[in-house]
């Protein structure tokens, strides 16, 4: 008899192969070697590193990877040393602020739609990235070009061709011998890797159905826009579609993410319905509830919600054929073993990554992020549209259903470089039907 397992919440091959053969059943972001420790001596290490987007979450994200310098070396002995040598954002004084707080010359310090090439030219050994996700692809695309290590925050792209940028350059950082973690921070979380080890090794039998939310109260500035010019959408970037994705990718790719690592797939295809009741600003909805298909006709309801006063659940709750959690002692070697788990994930991905480069062993989750993205714009155009829609025709198949395959937002992230950049309209919404 399936059993439902106690929900999670924040603090090719089919399925069973998939779980059965990878090393974290993550896609094989790490492949097969695990991370082993070494003795002091041989990692005293020095990086550069630069930041790309100088926001809130960058200025969070650079913290928390000299955080996880800090870590390594008193965990592990290292003696290892980070130096933040530039900064850039669209809007150079949050450059320039970011790069006090990390004590970055005011000259390296880059501002304008191009910032992203002059800290390029800074040559750094990695580069940590959360600018606005309509310019990860074209972002990342670059920099593993230019052969540098990456953090990049999710969600990966807005688009279908945004995801199959991601998932290329993803392929390119494997052939350069490049480290590669998003900020899908689940995925450094002791809990749900025990869960994953657990799965991995038939604690449960498969995933039969579940549940992923993200429902929360409201968020973000609700006073309409009006854009004026490029700046209107770059500050506020969270409140527009083609600048986020929706709050379905901006938010509820973690839960997404989590429903295909379980799943060890990506959706076959959604449908599902949402709207807009209470916003005035931006042009998002404000709810979405989609049924996403897995193979073997699993299914997996995907919700999610930013209206004040309602019910809020951040979470993910599975049913599995057999088995409890907790009653399993896990026969698989923990990929994180040697590194070991920051008590908060945003620093242990940064750990991870750094233990990764360090020893040389194989860290790329391009490919984990694009499918976990990619699940949220599967979901986000079947409500907008009022159709079911397959990972076939979105992503895979520019025959079966060009409209879809080739749905562009606008504007794009070169848009900006050429300064022709359209502009967007608050409540200008997708509306499903006739």
């Amino acid at each position: 008899m399936a059993q439902s397992a106690k929900p999670l919440q924040a603090a090719q091959p089919s399925r069973r192969d998939f779980l059965k053969t990878s090393a974290l059943a993550t896609g094989a972001a790490l492949g097969s070697m695990p991370l082993v420790a070494v003795h002091a001596q041989e990692t005293k290490r020095t990086f550069t590193a630069a930041l790309i987007g100088c926001g809130g979450r960058g200025n969070g994200a650079m913290t928390n990877h000299l955080e996880a310098v800090e870590y390594l070396n008193e965990k592990l002995g290292w003696k290892l040393e980070v130096k933040v040598i530039a900064t850039g954002d669209w809007f150079q004084g949050r450059a320039q602020s970011a790069g006090k707080r990390f004590d970055v010359p005011e000259d390296k310090c880059f501002g304008g739609a191009d910032a992203y090439k002059k800290v390029l030219d800074c040559n750094p050994d990695i580069v940590v990235m959360a600018q606005p996700p309509a310019f990860r692809p074209l972002h990342f695309e670059t920099v593993i070009k230019a052969g540098k290590h990456v953090f990049f925050e999710k969600p990966s792209a807005v688009d279908p061709p945004g995801i199959r940028r991601i998932i290329a350059a993803g392929e390119l950082a494997k052939e350069k011998n490049l480290r590669v973690v998003a900020g899908t921070q689940r995925r450094h979380d002791r809990g749900y890797n025990q869960r994953a080890l657990e799965l991995k090794d038939g604690a449960y039998g498969r995933v039969v159905a579940g549940r992923v939310a993200w429902n929360m109260g409201a968020i973000f500035t609700n006073n309409p826009i009006n854009p004026k010019g490029p700046d209107d959408l770059v500050g506020p970037w969270q409140i527009w579609v083609e600048m986020s994705g929706d709050h379905i990718c901006e938010q509820h790719v973690h839960n997404l993410d989590i429903a295909n690592w379980y799943c060890g797939s990506h959706p076959v295809s959604a449908g599902g319905f949402g709207f807009r009741a209470r916003r005035k600003a931006g042009n998002m909805y404000d709810f979405f509830s989609v049924d996403l298909e897995y193979p073997d006709n699993v299914h997996i309801h995907s919700m999610c919600r930013q209206i004040a006063d309602t019910w809020s659940w951040v979470g993910e709750d599975f049913v599995y054929e057999h088995g409890k959690p907790g009653d399993f002692e896990v026969q698989s070697a923990d990929p994180y073993e040697a590194p070991g788990y920051h008590p908060n994930a945003y620093v242990g991905e940064h750990a991870h990554l750094l233990y990764a480069i360090v020893k040389e062993q194989p860290l790329n989750e391009a490919q984990n992020v694009a499918w976990a993205t990619g699940a949220a714009i599967l979901a986000r155009e079947s409500a907008y549209t009022g159709k079911r829609i397959t990972w076939e025709e979105m992503f895979e198949n520019p025959t079966k259903n060009p409209d879809l395959y080739n749905l562009t937002m606008k504007p794009q992230a070169e848009d900006f470089e050429t300064g022709e950049v359209t502009l967007l309209k608050d409540g200008d919404i997708r509306i499903p039907g006739v």
